[in-house]
């Protein structure tokens, strides 16, 4: 006859499996590895939030054309406009329900697109200041 996981005796009542098979696992153990992961990670966080900068400031030297290492809502319009431009095949300025990914959705004007930049834009310029720095572009979306 078959045992099963819960253990059982030729007469097929269910017996309780050994104690050693249903104690957890070592707290003491689980307990260190807890304290290392939360150690472990505090000690990479300095390098994870300069890796973060870095690529802020790459991403704001990109968007900035004129280089004074700060981003305008015309810089920022043209740099985020690229997906707009690629998917606009006829190049009228419309993005039409064919020209859409997945061929759902309204037509979408230009004009349109950039004031929902120009929205996301003044959402990020935390400082009201007209401009997006390295820290506000890296900011979480608000």
């Amino acid at each position: 006859m078959r045992r099963r996981a819960t253990g059982s005796n030729p007469e097929g009542a269910a017996t309780p499996l050994p104690s050693f098979a249903v104690q957890p696992r070592c707290g003491r153990l689980r307990g260190m590895r807890n304290i290392l992961t939360v150690i472990g990670a505090g000690l990479l966080w300095p390098a994870l939030a300069a890796a973060q900068v870095t690529a802020s400031d790459d991403y704001l030297a990109r968007m900035d054309g004129d280089s004074d290492n700060r981003v305008s809502l015309a810089e920022y319009q043209a740099w985020m406009g690229y997906a707009f431009e690629h998917m606009d095949a006829n190049h009228d300025g419309m993005l039409s329900v064919e020209e859409l990914p997945g061929g759902r959705g309204r037509t979408v004007s230009l004009a349109e697109h950039r004031e929902a930049l120009a929205a996301m834009f003044q959402r990020q310029d935390a400082d009201h200041d007209g401009f997006l720095s390295t820290q506000e572009l890296a900011s979480p979306p608000r």
